[in-house]
């Protein structure tokens, strides 16, 4: 369907469009070249940590992180279910058991106190989700991990550029995931990367990328052999995308000002004019980049219609995970998360990009007014 407002637009320059055709015209190393090197740098940088790597996907960063920490069988790690379906996936991946535990109602991140009742002897790790770009209880997280022994994970896909009491998020779980898909702060199209200060850790998720190859030159450039150590799969990331990583880090603080902008002008005019609409408040000791606008709608599936019928794309991030066909298929007992499923019922995510309009967003909150005026 075309959509007169879209829930996303991608933000590219002529930057990014040179970044690639360089890349390209090159003839050479179209997969593993000098831009793969330079972004995962950049990344470290930006993010505050030791290492960074990048991947085809955020899900193959989750997937070769829980490698790497050696997560496997007849391990329990603590998920939300209120995420994208990769987040509780991963653990299943590697043939461990994903727990669900219930969020808290200001950020909609895991609650560190439902976390807690579900820690058992089989429990090996946490993941945390930072919903939409606003950091979750990370601190919290991180206390109750390193009290029980366990390895925290940040999936932090949403939420490149986000701060928590005035440190990036990715940097206090053991290892943090990110993603470029097209809709991220930053994107790639598709691509993710994941953060570590581990040595050991970033050797590890290194030979799970390339097909456990140990990597001592560029496979693609070298007449030697190159030995194989360990299984492996094939979760690179090409220089083409690379490349464009690159030029779209260089404006990442132009595009979450951008965000943040538009989600105040976004806020305030929600607020006046369709106040039946709860747009959630942000801690005051958190910076959110608003990957996602997302507000609590009371009539929410037929308020989406009404927006459809308008031409305004809206969207259910997220619907319970612990709900869906297949978790209910395999999982072992019934799950009742309480805030999770309250949450779930009346959360919408509205159109947010850098360069959305005034007029645009005028628009949705007008098409919003209109519809609880005529119920």
């Amino acid at each position: 369907m075309s959509w007169d407002i879209p829930l996303f637009r991608i933000y590219w320059d002529e930057d990014d469009v040179s970044s690639v055709t360089e890349v390209i015209r090159s003839g050479m190393s179209w997969a593993s070249g000098e831009q793969i090197k330079d972004f995962e740098q950049n990344l470290a940088e930006y993010i505050g940590s030791r290492y960074c790597l990048t991947f085809n996907s955020g899900t193959s960063a989750l997937h070769a992180a829980l490698i790497a920490h050696g997560i496997g069988s007849g391990d329990d790690v603590i998920v939300p279910s209120f995420t994208f379906i990769a987040t509780a996936n991963s653990p299943r991946f590697v043939e461990a058991s994903p727990v669900f535990a219930d969020i808290e109602d200001r950020t909609f991140g895991l609650d560190p106190e439902d976390v807690m009742e579900k820690i058992t002897s089989r429990t090996k790790a946490i993941i945390a989700i930072h919903y939409g770009g606003c950091p979750c209880e990370i601190g919290a997280l991180r206390e109750i991990a390193d009290d029980h022994g366990l390895i925290l994970i940040e999936d932090a896909a949403e939420a490149m550029g986000a701060r928590k009491d005035g440190r990036s998020v990715g940097t206090f779980g053991d290892s943090s995931a990110f993603s470029f898909c097209q809709n991220k702060i930053i994107t790639t199209g598709e691509g993710g990367a994941m953060a570590t200060d581990s040595a050991q850790v970033y050797e590890k998720m290194k030979l799970s990328r390339s097909h456990g190859r140990l990597e001592t030159c560029d496979y693609f450039s070298t007449s030697k052999p190159m030995d194989y150590v360990s299984l492996g799969f094939n979760f690179r990331m090409s220089s083409i995308t690379a490349a464009l990583g690159m030029s779209q880090l260089a404006k990442i603080e132009k595009i979450i000002a951008m965000r943040r902008n538009a989600a105040g002008i976004y806020g305030k005019s929600l607020r006046e004019k369709a106040p039946e609409v709860v747009v959630p408040q942000v801690p005051t000791d958190s910076l959110h980049v608003y990957q996602l606008f997302s507000v609590l709608a009371p009539c929410r599936d037929a308020l989406m219609a009404h927006l459809e019928n308008k031409g305004i794309m809206s969207k259910i991030y997220f619907s319970p995970v612990h709900q869906t066909e297949y978790y209910q298929k395999t999982m072992k007992s019934p799950c009742s998360l309480p805030v999770t499923e309250r949450i779930a019922q009346s959360i919408i995510s509205l159109p947010i990009y850098p360069g959305i309009s005034p007029r645009e967003m005028d628009c949705v909150v007008e098409v919003i007014n209109n519809f609880y005026e005529g119920i």
